[in-house]
Formats: structure tokens, C-alpha cells, sequence
């Protein structure tokens, strides 16, 4: 089987001349490589240094076709949307000539002219992989036009976090694959040896307001067993991380930030901490929430999109947005229950197995490739 994937995957070129992209969608394509054959991706080129967290691709499978960055902040880099659509097209249609099957990953600017022009230019089979929050309540115009597209322009699979009311019969619940068999092995036996006489926090993604950073600093500041924390763990890089450095300067808290870390150098995080603290307002279903899970790293996260389906008071903690503030709802927690924390820590390994590899490329056999 020949799979085109199509996606807005941020690529580079690293200084020893190997295209490198973001980690997470170079594994998954990897492991569809090894599962059905041949696939080719068509994704960003970008200039510049490759971040840490970016890889090159493991399968020899799998060839890479390089498209403009596109998007952006500012009437240039929207018009750009635009101007290279043409030259975008052409690439998509060449590459489907040669494809039994393609996958688009939504939503994503490109998408207001990938998707009707595959909706009515394109007989191949495909899918889409929307891995935003398919229930947000007010998602930007492009997003929502999107969804609406891909609801009632296209009848093809959608793959989507979470499985809700009314759900069209074409729109398919996923998880979102971040795990290997070598992970899982890897996160039991840490469960087994992990002890909370300390307290390790981490956070992991990327440094925006939107994600609760300012929430995670004020809720631990006001903790009253706060002395029971032995450091906090900020892992990512983004726009905000100038305010986070001013704004821990400011407070007598061991918080460690560390920038953009290789995927390895996070998983030890996970090993070392005991929660991860991600007060975030919108998510699909962050891949952080499950690789923490899997190392026994018991969540504390806001109930938005699909989380509360997996992450409850056996396995975490839910914080409902609208009932209280994060602060409120973190200085609730007893950071002396450690009898609880160590039940806790191992049925969030036990959810984590939701999220392997083997389960996504399963249901992909049996739900959309059949």
C-alpha cells in the first residue's frame, strides 16, 4: 500500500543535511511505514535550526516532499496562504497519482482549499485526522469552517479525539498514538519504584499563556503544604517564555526551566516526577497527558475536549473550568495522601495503554483501510 500523508509538520534541515521534523508525527508516520507499505509526506520546509524536539525519519520507506511554511502572524504570512495554494495543488496532485490512500491532518490553514479540493477533485480513498478539539466552543473561523467541511462537503472517514453525542457515523473516534512496546515496558517498571515521600511537578509543551502557566505558578504559591514540593519541571519553548522568567524571578518556588528537550531527556522527566500539570482551557487530547501517564506521572488537567474521558478521580485530577479557579482547585489536593498518589500513579500507566501505536495501527486496519 502507497499512503500520502498531508499535514502542516514543521521540517528542517539539521547541520549534518538530513530532513528532520517535529518528533511525534515522524514516529507515527514511521510506524505506518513499517505496518502498510510506502508512504510519502508533503509538509513544511522550514529555514533555519531545527529544534531539539524535531528527528529524522526511521523507515527508508518513507520520502519527504517539501512545501512553503505558510500562515503565521501578520498580512504577509496569511497572504501567503494564498499565493501558494497553486504550487501546493500541483505538488498534492502529482503525489496522488501515485497513492492508494492519502491522509489529511486537519485543521490547519491549508485546509480550506486541501479539503474541498480533495473532496471533489480526488476518488482516492482517504481519510482525515482532525486533532484539534472537536467540541470547542468558539474555535477560530478557519478551524470551524473545517469541521463544517469536513461534515457535510466530504462523506470520507474523520478520525477524532473523544467520542461524543450525535456523533456523524463517518466521524470515528481515535486516540492519538504516542507510545511504543519498549515505552510501556519502560513505564511499568518506573511505576513500581516510584515513591511520593518528595513531590516532582512537570509541565511539558509549548510556552503559551493559553496553556495556564500563570495559573500553575499562582495555584503552587498558594498551596499550603507547598513545602512538601521538591521542584517543578517546565519543559517547551514558545512566545511566553520571556513573562515565565520574570514572572519566576519573582517567586520563591524550585522551578526548573529547561526549554525544548529531545524526547528521551523528557521521559526521564516523567521518571523523575510524580504530577503533570497542564491547566490548559483548549486541547484536542495532548500526547503529553498519556507519555506522562505512562511513567506513573498522575495528571492534574482541566476537563476540556475529550481529557475527562480518560483521565478521572481514579487515575488523576479533573479540574471543571467553569466550578472554581485552578489555584482553588490545586490547594485542594492533599499532598500527603501518598497511600492514593501511589493507586493514582498506577492506574494512570493502566489508561496510558490507550495510546500506543499498536492500538492506533490496529483500529486503522480494521476501521479505515479495510
Amino acid at each position: 500500500m502507497r499512503i500520502l500523508v498531508i499535514s502542516h509538520t514543521d521540517h528542517y534541515i539539521d547541520s549534518s543535511g538530513t530532513i528532520v521534523g517535529w518528533g511525534p508525527t515522524i514516529r507515527e508516520i514511521d510506524m505506518l511505514a513499517e505496518r502498510f507499505g510506502a508512504v510519502t509526506h508533503i509538509a513544511c520546509l522550514h529555514p533555519g535550526t531545527a529544534p531539539l524536539s524535531a528527528v529524522a525519519y526511521g523507515n527508508p520507506n518513507v520520502s519527504f516532499i517539501a512545501i512553503p511554511p505558510f500562515g503565521g502572524t501578520g498580512w504577509k504570512n496569511k497572504l501567503n496562504i494564498l499565493t501558494s495554494a497553486w504550487g501546493n495543488l500541483i505538488k498534492i496532485r502529482k503525489a496522488l497519482r501515485k497513492a492508494d490512500v492519502f491522509q489529511f491532518r486537519a485543521p490547519t490553514s491549508i485546509g480550506l482549499y486541501v479539503i474541498p479540493y480533495l473532496s471533489f477533485f480526488s476518488r482516492k480513498k482517504g481519510w482525515y485526522k482532525y486533532a484539534g478539539n472537536w467540541i470547542a466552543s468558539h474555535p477560530p473561523l478557519s478551524y470551524a469552517i473545517q469541521k463544517w467541511m469536513l461534515l457535510h462537503l466530504q462523506s470520507r472517514k474523520v478520525t477524532i479525539n473523544g467520542a461524543w453525542p450525535h456523533q456523524p457515523s463517518h466521524c470515528i473516534s481515535f486516540e492519538n498514538p504516542c507510545l511504543d512496546d519498549a515505552d510501556r515496558i519502560s513505564g511499568a517498571a518506573t511505576i513500581v519504584n516510584k515513591e511520593f515521600d518528595g513531590l516532582t511537578f512537570c509541565f511539558v509543551g509549548r510556552l503559551d499563556k493559553e496553556k495556564g502557566l500563570d495559573e500553575i505558578i499562582e495555584a503552587v504559591s498558594m498551596h499550603p503544604q507547598k513545602d512538601r514540593i521538591q521542584a517543578i519541571h517546565i519543559v517547551g519553548d514558545g512566545p511566553y517564555k520571556h513573562n515565565l522568567e520574570e514572572k519566576i524571578k519573582d517567586v520563591q518556588l524550585p522551578i526548573v526551566l529547561h526549554g525544548a528537550l529531545p524526547r528521551n531527556a523528557v521521559f526521564d522527566i516523567y521518571r523523575r516526577s510524580h504530577f503533570l500539570l497542564l491547566p490548559s482551557r483548549s486541547e484536542g487530547f495532548p500526547k503529553v497527558v498519556a507519555e506522562a501517564a505512562n511513567f506513573g506521572c498522575i495528571p492534574i488537567v482541566s476537563d476540556v475536549s475529550a481529557i475527562g474521558q480518560y483521565v478521572n478521580d481514579s487515575n488523576g485530577y479533573l479540574w471543571d473550568t467553569n466550578e472554581s479557579s485552578f489555584a482553588d482547585f490545586f490547594c485542594s489536593i492533599d499532598l500527603n495522601n501518598t497511600k492514593d498518589f501511589k493507586n493514582r500513579s498506577a492506574e494512570a500507566h493502566k489508561m496510558a495503554a490507550n495510546f500506543t501505536y499498536t492500538v492506533y495501527l490496529d483500529k486503522l486496519s480494521t476501521l479505515i483501510l479495510a
